[in-house]
């Protein structure tokens, strides 16, 4: 089955306003850059999304925050965005923060068709707050529900045409677990190659949670936050 779309603006035209999209990535690292500023050019409203990080002024989903697209989010770190921070200061986003070990989970408990699970992080503090918990062996835990969306965006290093996804190491970070917790997910990659071209045991994401498929037009890359050593003789400063 061919799975490719021809651009990133086609395989993303038919996401309604309102839906709950995940998006992979870790950083700025791994994310879906051109299925993002498709759905950017797009200004769809009202969006639940749900990711590890919120991109950065001017760049992956800070692009989204700043076309006011964005009505509530769940994520573990939003540190790098003042726009997120506006928004919420001033109560026009809604914005829920999970640790980050949990949210993976949690995702990942979403595709593999758990519904809930217990887990000791958070007990005790505001995460835990409202939640079931429950002893065991001795130690107490909070209940998590799994977490859903209507469409994953993920990004891959190299996808066949049947939509088989393999990622290049940081990559993959929450990529593979949102690929199976969606209704729908489309898959944008730098390479495209045919099928039988990708070798069996690297595939991390079969094609059957894939939907769509499309080639990056082009890949930006920044880095979140550069640090840079300077070399002088006898050390480094």
């Amino acid at each position: 089955m061919n799975k490719v779309i021809g651009s990133a603006d086609a395989a993303v035209a038919d996401i309604a306003a309102g839906s709950t999209i995940m998006l992979g990535g870790f950083g700025l690292c791994g994310i879906p850059e051109n299925l993002i500023a498709a759905l950017v050019r797009r200004r769809i409203a009202g969006l639940n999304t749900i990711s590890n990080n919120m991109g950065v002024d001017g760049f992956g989903m800070g692009l989204m925050l700043e076309a006011g697209m964005i009505a509530s989010h769940i994520g573990s770190y939003v540190g790098e965005n003042r726009r997120l921070e506006q928004l919420v200061l001033k109560g026009e986003l809604k914005l829920t923060l999970v640790p980050q070990g949990t949210l993976a989970e949690r995702i990942r408990a979403g595709g593999a068709g758990i519904p809930a699970f217990y887990t000791p992080t958070g007990l005790g503090t505001i995460v835990a707050d409202g939640k079931e918990t429950r002893e065991i062996n001795g130690r107490t835990y909070v209940l998590e529900t799994a977490l859903h969306a209507d469409v994953a965006l993920v990004k891959a290093w190299k996808g066949d045409r049947m939509g088989n996804l393999i990622y290049r190491k940081t990559t993959r970070n929450f990529n593979h677990v949102m690929a199976t917790a969606a209704k729908m997910t489309i898959a944008e990659v730098e390479e495209l190659v045919e099928p039988g071209e990708l070798d069996p045991d690297l595939i991390v994401t079969p094609g059957i949670y894939v939907k769509r498929i499309v080639v990056g037009e082009r890949y930006l890359k920044p880095i979140e936050s550069q640090f840079i050593k300077e070399h002088v003789a006898g050390g480094t400063v």
